[in-house]
Parts: structure tokens; C-alpha cells; sequence
């Protein structure tokens, strides 16, 4: 098979996996020529740093060959579609490739499980040694890490790659043993537990080293790095009846168990030949942004998955978690911005992390009037009902929860530009 045919099936293949890219991304679908990968090149996918760059990678399967018949995937072993495989050297010239053209900035590397756990990990590791040990490549690497495989190559796996992610797929036991009862959600768990025992080592040495050691220091005098980007996972929403509040318990459990860097949401894709018990319809993608707003309000402002959703089911489709939080705890509002403490600002509708510690740096030379949320450029129709400034204080109109909420979510009208 040709290398070009070969990278037309792992790229599509690898769409799946969102685990590097953002939720941005065009519509993932395996029903008809949709395009390659789950961006606008031949499997080049978008990866958003965290200061807000963004980065293209090359985003291939070694193979789509598969051992197991995991049911909410197109590359299961009884699954009817073409296959291929690539060598490590085959990825490594496309990687080279690629990069020398300035398309890419690095390389997102999975795999269908062949021969062996073991062997499979053995592969995707020789790709990322012969990148960096022969070709010196500096740029970024991710390997998906086979939770199955002996620990000591997912050691060896984190010398090489940037960052390292074992997919969890399901966030229950329950459900991964219906769907995909190959794999087991204890070992997943204790792929993770070993590489945050690793990292959190890494870490601790490099910071020593730092401290020890003169800036002049001679690099290969330092700690060994491993996975400094960390490590990260994906859940598939609506294979199963999963509700969103266990979804974001799960989520709020692996971060606070094995410090993700981050936990990605890819809403479950109509694949050909649907196996029974698999949901005839995609759910909405606007569920999955749902769970990636929930997610940031736990990783960033301090909510718990139990605050956001204090029952069982799913987060509100029409506003987003913040606005429903706290349109539902409406006696906690509204918010005085010149004595709250900056936590509780933060839970304020329309205010960012950003906008908070301006305001809290601001309050401490003056009063906070409203034009200084104005000139912060904060979410004024947002968050009118829920703030007190020094010359500006809400109606008792604005304090009704289902008459806010009516205004809140109804269409605004156009706006012509003035530029």
C-alpha cells in the first residue's frame, strides 16, 4: 500500500480521539467523505497551549488493526472498514516531512492494540526514540499511552513524549464493561497512578536541580525530564445512558487522583455497521461544549461537580453551567464588588478569572464603580442582575429568577458594526 493511501486511512481513523484537540473542531463523523483527521488538513488536528496558542500536529494511528471490539468504536476487530499499518520509520519520515514544510508543530501518535499491549507500546516508542535520539526532533510529542502495557515502558514512554494520555472512554465501571469488556478500569487507573508517581518525581527533581544548580549548568547534569506537558484523557459522552453529573464526578476524581493536566469530551459518533445496544443518534454536540464549560468552572473557579448538578442528569443545553448555578442560588446574589471575597466574584456570571484579580487589585486603590466593569470589557448583560458597585445597584425586577432567565436566553437582535 502506498504511504499517501496508508495516511488517508490512520488519519481518519485517529479523528476519534480528542484528547490533543480542541472542541472547536468540524463535525466528526465516519458516515460518507467528510475530510481526513478532525481539521482542515490530512490528519493535521489543532491543540490549544495554555497560554492560548495554537498548534498544529500531525494526528495518525500506527494502525487500525485491533485486538479488542471495544463497541463504541470504528476500528474494533469486527468492525468491516479498510485497514492499514505504518512502520515507526514510515511515521517518522512523515513526521520529518511535515515539519520541514512549517505545517505542523509536532506529533500525535495512537494506535489499534496489535500482537501484544506490550509490543504495540514497544512501536509507538520507537517512532518517538528515533525522532529524538536520531533525528534530534525538538519539537512536540504526544504518545498515547496503552494502559495494559509493563510499567517500564510507560516509564520509557515518558522519556521521549511531551505529554502521555491513557484514554478512560467510559466513566463507569458499569459501562465499560457492556461496551468495551476487553479493558478493565482498574488498570487504566494504575497506568495513570504510575505516570503521576513519575511526573510528580520528575518535577520534584527538576526543581532541586534548579535550586542546586547554576544557570550555566551543564543540561545533561539535570534530572531526566518525563511527560512535562503531563498527562491527559478523554471520555465519550452519550455511548450510554452516562448522565453529565457522573460524568464530571468521574472527571473530578481523575484530576484530583492523578492531576490531569486535562480531561477532553468527544461526543459519541454514529459509526457504520452499528453494534446493538449503541444509540441510534449522536447526542448533541452542544452537550460536550456543556461538559468542557462544567469542566473549566471545576479545574479553574472552584466548583464541584455536586454544585453544578445537585441531582442526577444532565447539564441545562440553554445556558451555560455558571448562569444555571447561579440563577439556581439567587439569595447568594447580588454580589457586592468593593467586599466580596474574590472566589465568590469569581462565581459571578459574566466575570472571567482575569476580570477578578483586576478588580481586586483595583479595589484596593478605589471604589469599583460600573464603568470599570465596562472598561474591563466584562459580560454586562449577564452580569447586571447579579453585581452591586458603588453607583450601581440591580432592580428588584432583575432579581427574578424566571423572568431573568427568560431575558437571558432569548435571541438578541443584530447589531450593525460601527467600523
Amino acid at each position: 500500500m502506498e504511504l499517501i493511501d496508508k495516511l488517508s486511512i490512520l488519519a481518519d481513523a485517529a479523528k476519534y480521539d480528542a484528547s490533543c484537540a480542541s472542541s472547536g473542531a468540524p463535525k466528526r463523523s465516519s458516515r460518507g467523505k467528510t475530510g481526513l483527521g478532525s481539521s482542515n488538513g490530512m490528519g493535521i488536528c489543532h491543540s490549544f497551549t495554555p497560554d492560548g496558542r495554537c498548534v498544529s500536529l500531525l494526528k495518525v494511528l500506527l494502525t487500525n488493526f485491533c485486538l479488542f471490539d471495544c463497541q463504541y468504536c470504528v476500528n474494533r476487530r469486527s468492525s468491516n472498514v479498510p485497514r492499514a499499518r505504518f512502520t515507526p520509520e514510515e511515521v517518522v519520515r512523515l513526521t520529518l516531512s511535515f515539519y520541514r514544510r512549517n505545517t505542523i508543530s509536532g506529533l500525535f501518535l495512537s494506535s489499534g492494540i496489535i500482537r501484544s499491549s506490550d509490543y504495540t507500546m514497544e512501536q509507538l516508542i520507537q517512532v518517538a526514540r528515533l525522532l529524538r535520539e536520531t533525528h534530534q526532533f525538538r519539537g512536540y510529542i504526544h504518545l498515547k499511552a496503552i494502559p495494559e502495557a509493563d510499567p517500564r515502558l510507560l516509564e520509557e514512554a515518558g522519556r521521549y513524549a511531551d505529554r502521555l494520555s491513557a484514554n478512560i472512554e467510559l466513566p463507569t465501571l458499569t459501562g465499560l464493561k457492556t461496551l468495551a469488556p476487553e479493558k478493565e478500569l482498574d488498570t487504566i487507573h494504575s497506568a495513570m497512578s504510575h505516570m503521576r508517581q513519575r511526573i510528580d518525581a520528575a518535577n520534584d527533581d527538576a526543581e532541586r536541580d534548579a535550586k542546586r544548580l547554576p544557570r550555566s549548568a551543564n543540561p545533561k547534569r539535570m534530572a531526566p525530564r518525563y511527560a512535562p506537558g503531563g498527562q491527559s484523557t478523554q471520555m465519550i459522552v452519550g455511548a450510554d445512558a452516562t448522565d453529565d453529573r457522573t460524568i464530571l464526578q468521574s472527571a473530578q476524581h481523575l484530576y484530583r487522583d492523578f492531576r490531569l493536566k486535562r480531561v477532553y469530551y468527544s461526543a459519541f459518533s454514529p459509526i457504520p455497521e452499528r453494534p446493538a445496544g449503541l444509540p441510534q443518534a449522536a447526542p448533541p454536540l452542544l452537550r460536550e461544549h456543556r461538559l468542557y464549560q462544567a469542566d473549566f468552572l471545576i479545574r479553574g473557579y472552584g466548583f464541584r461537580a455536586e454544585e453544578l448538578l445537585n441531582a442526577p442528569g444532565n447539564l441545562d443545553l440553554e445556558i451555560d453551567p455558571k448562569l444555571a448555578w447561579a440563577l439556581a442560588h439567587r439569595d447568594d446574589f447580588p454580589v457586592d464588588l468593593n467586599r466580596a471575597e474574590p472566589a465568590m466574584i469569581a462565581r459571578v456570571p459574566g466575570i472571567g478569572l482575569r476580570s477578578v484579580q483586576r478588580l481586586v487589585d483595583l479595589r484596593r486603590l478605589r471604589r469599583i464603580r460600573y464603568q470599570d466593569l465596562v472598561a474591563l470589557r466584562c459580560r454586562l448583560e449577564t452580569l447586571r442582575p447579579f453585581v452591586v458597585t458603588q453607583d450601581y445597584r440591580p432592580t428588584d425586577a432583575q432579581r427574578d429568577s424566571s423572568r431573568l432567565r427568560q431575558s437571558l436566553t432569548q435571541p438578541q437582535p443584530a447589531q450593525m458594526a460601527l467600523w
